[in-house]
């Protein structure tokens, strides 16, 4: 038999470079793992599809659900931006690590993970929303927007350098965190954290997302308008309403191109300096247009022509239908959805810019990937935008987690997650030890056992909120939720208690505290309470 030695060669030198280039995609075994923390700012699981498909579809977020774990039921300790962002690096309450609200600055001389972290041999990074009033300590590189950042030409705090970028937020956040992976030392595991701004208040589309929803019609929560009967002054008195608290030009984009003409002309003098964090102009609406035209003004020429030429039509139309009571707050929540949810569109396009790169660079597999917000958000229940009280809507919080070594595809957990869980839980898995101060859990052990909920393990968790008098006027509050019940107290100004049997009354429309056929649960609830300020420390709860 004649042998096809030139053939052989072929196959032979075929299978030499297909085994060459699996070998560069392929991580090592006993390589050690890496770390993505992935968090934006206000993303609600209402607009998540992995969660509820009513509005929007997020592919790339999907997939984290798909290939890894979901928590159906993970919370939050303090649903506002920076007490929740210091929760998650310290791994303790906002009364142990010192942020119970926005106004305050982080204490970076605290321990944090990313800290432990380094110490145990990983490259770490922060880059994007840091939100904390401190210079991030503990990463060899950071990238961070000041305060709350701006959508347009953002501007960055660069290992102590203030550098603008030009270009919309989202992506340049990405830009950057792609950047960093490219110049890292590749011998070294790394972690990253990765934050966006969007969807953040005032809700600035890129872009290419311009006007994509103004041909869609979005389902009305049952609750949007909520007369808050039954409920106490908490729920009454708060300044979160779209029917009366959106601004006009800053929330619902009603400024014409003239009008913004007009404010352009203006001495610059004239302007009110109204930062983000002076929450004595938070409700001043004679700001408005003022606060609108200075995030309008980050625009490039081009940018403000398409702006304008998308957004006139709604201001158009506005005054066209010149809508009143009802009709005007159905159509506020329609042009509040078409905004906010065209930023979670950047988002999932970005996580998926990210993967494509991980995928690309053989770590994708090598790498546990965690997806979460600060905390969730209003979506019109309740007649509600923002965060902030211990309703569902804002109290749960997305979080996904993939990791293919070590995490099955497709699972589902409704064990009681929180945020105070995240520390300890990417610090299990990269094989550093917990230190006994954190006052959260590892949640490896749930998901070892595929999302069941361990004999052990907590059967509620505990609440509070401090940031009163300030941004929506939402009182101090604190409470417990279990798989069932939530009882919440108003404090400060106020003294009224909140009772709600979510099977029975899952959007929180009624207030069974003082109903004598839930005396047993309500004293049930009081104990629970009790047992958790006690556990973590916040016996005093109205004292801070």
């Amino acid at each position: 038999m004649k042998i096809n030695f030139k053939k052989i060669t072929s196959v032979f030198l075929s299978a030499l470079v297909s085994a060459s280039a699996l070998a560069k995609v392929e991580p090592s075994k006993d390589k050690k793992l890496n770390i993505i923390f992935i968090m934006t700012d206000d993303h609600t699981t209402q607009a998540l599809s992995a969660y509820d498909k009513r509005f929007i579809s997020t592919p790339n977020l999907d997939r984290l659900a798909n290939e890894g774990i979901k928590f159906n039921n993970c919370f939050v300790t303090n649903a506002v931006c920076g007490p929740s962002r210091a929760t998650i690096l310290t791994g303790k309450y906002n009364h142990i690590n010192g942020l119970t609200d926005n106004a305050k600055v982080f204490d970076s001389t605290q321990v944090i993970y990313p800290q432990l972290l380094k110490k145990a041999g990983y490259q770490t990074a922060m880059i994007g929303k840091w939100h904390l009033g401190s210079t991030p300590m503990g990463f060899d590189y950071y990238s961070i927007l000041p305060n709350q950042g701006e959508y347009y030409q953002p501007t960055f705090i660069e290992n102590g350098k203030h550098i603008q970028e030009k270009g919309y937020v989202t992506d340049v956040v990405t830009d950057k965190a792609i950047n960093y992976l490219n110049s890292r030392d590749k011998e070294k595991p790394f972690l990253l954290i990765y934050q966006q701004k969007a969807p953040h208040r005032n809700w600035l589309p890129a872009q290419r997302h311009l006007g994509m929803f103004d041909n869609s019609t979005f389902e009305e929560p049952s609750n949007l308008l909520d007369d808050y009967s039954n409920r106490g002054r908490a729920a009454k008195e708060q300044l979160m309403n779209i029917s009366k608290d959106m601004w006009d030009a800053w929330d619902l984009k009603l400024a014409s191109s003239k009008d913004l003409d007009s404010i352009a002309k203006l001495p610059r003098a004239n302007f009110v300096d109204a930062k983000d964090d002076d929450f004595t102009h938070a409700n001043d609406k004679t700001l408005d247009e003022q606060r609108f035209f200075e995030v309008f003004d980050r625009m490039t020429p081009q940018e403000k022509a398409a702006w304008t030429k998308v957004y006139d039509k709604r201001v158009a139309e506005y005054k066209r239908l010149n809508l009143k009571g009802d009709e005007l707050t159905k159509w506020k929540y329609q042009q509040y959805m078409k905004d906010y949810l065209a930023c979670v569109v950047a988002v999932d396009e970005n996580v998926g810019r990210l993967f494509d790169y991980l995928e690309k660079e053989g770590e994708l597999d090598n790498t546990i990937i965690v997806y979460t917000s600060d905390q969730g958000f209003f979506l019109g229940e309740h007649g509600f935008f923002d965060k902030r009280m211990m309703y569902e809507e804002c109290l749960r919080t997305p979080l996904l987690i993939r990791y293919p070594k070590a995490i099955k595809q497709g699972i589902v957990s409704d064990a009681l997650a929180m945020n105070l869980d995240f520390a300890p839980t990417l610090l299990d898995y990269a094989g550093v030890k917990i230190p006994k101060d954190m006052q959260g859990k590892s949640l490896k052990p749930i998901i070892d056992n595929e999302g069941k909920v361990l004999a052990k393990w907590r059967d509620a968790v505990y609440y509070h909120y401090y940031e009163y008098p300030s941004w929506h006027m939402v009182k101090r509050h604190y409470g417990v939720r279990t798989d069932r019940y939530k009882l919440i107290h108003f404090y400060n100004d106020i003294d009224e208690w909140e009772l709600y049997d979510l099977a029975k009354d899952p959007k929180e429309m009624n207030n069974v505290y003082n109903d004598p056929g839930y005396a047993k649960v309500a004293a049930m609830m009081h104990g629970k309470m009790k047992k958790l300020q006690k556990q973590y420390k916040d016996t005093n709860p109205t004292e801070q």
